[in-house]
Formats: C-alpha cells, sequence, structure tokens
C-alpha cells in the first residue's frame, strides 16, 4: 500500500514523504495512529498544500529575523553594575537579563537559548554579543557595562 508520512517515523522516513508499506503495517498501526494516510490524488493535494503554508510561514520567520537583525546591530544595550574595591565588576549581566530588556524596551522576542556566545559578562567596558535570529541569520548586539556610582 502507498502511503503519505504525517510524521516522522523511524525506519520508514520522514513527514511528507511518499513510501511502499505492507497493507497490514499501514491498515493496523500506520493509520489508526495518525503517523500516515493513504495515498490518493486528495491527500496529495492536501500535502502540497501543506508544504506551501510551511514554505511562506518559513519565509515569514526569515524576513522577521532580517528585520530584527537590522534593529539589533543598530543599538547599544546600557547596563550599570556595582564595583568592588580593585575596580572589577561584582556579578554578571546574564543573557536571560538582556532577554527581558529587549522584549520590555524594543519589543524584540529574543529565545535566550539562541545566543551564540556563552561567556559572562563581568567586565565592565563594551562586549559584543552573537544572536541566531534564525538559520544562518546571525545578529551582533553592543553591551555597554558602566560602573554603579
Amino acid at each position: 500500500m502507498e502511503i503519505i508520512l504525517l510524521k516522522d517515523v523511524k525506519g520508514i522516513g520522514k513527514k511528507g514523504e511518499s513510501k511502499t508499506v505492507s497493507d497490514g503495517y499501514a491498515s493496523n498501526f500506520l493509520i489508526p495512529k495518525g503517523l500516515a494516510v493513504k495515498k490518493t490524488a486528495e491527500s496529495l493535494d492536501n500535502l502540497k498544500k501543506e508544504q506551501a503554508a510551511e514554505a511562506k510561514k518559513q519565509e515569514d520567520l526569515k524576513n522577521l529575523a532580517l528585520e530584527n537583525k537590522s534593529k539589533l546591530e543598530s543599538l547599544v544595550l546600557e547596563y550599570k553594575a556595582k564595583s568592588q574595591a580593585d575596580h572589577s565588576m561584582a556579578g554578571s549581566i546574564s543573557t536571560k537579563e538582556i532577554e527581558k530588556d529587549l522584549l520590555a524596551k524594543y519589543n524584540i522576542v529574543i529565545d535566550k537559548r539562541k545566543f551564540l556566545d556563552k561567556f559572562q559578562l563581568n567586565q565592565f567596558g563594551y562586549t559584543n554579543l552573537r544572536i541566531e535570529l534564525y538559520k544562518g541569520v546571525v545578529a551582533t548586539i553592543r553591551i555597554h557595562i558602566t560602573e554603579d556610582k
């Protein structure tokens, strides 16, 4: 029986692929569990519509990422931190804090796990952080940390 996979199935194939499997496997396991549908003209049309919708969604996400990249690269985030007796910074600025500031001040949503640079922001001065906004779209944001007096 020819089927179209609705989800990835280990040992069979990936979502959207058309495969030939035994009749029993298809009708007793794959179709009842919602992992596949029988290959018909209607199911092929549905698959093409879903693929077109997914391509449109990915294109919109990439355009949003490019828009956010231009915004991020034009701004500098300012932070104040306390200093210790030897004029080194007490504590550090976390990526979670940067994420919250970007959302609150600039309405830019970024997941803290998208930061490519995994070092601590624990020195005064300017620092550049790279953020992967989308596959292949990397923005660099400038962070300025000054001494709180």
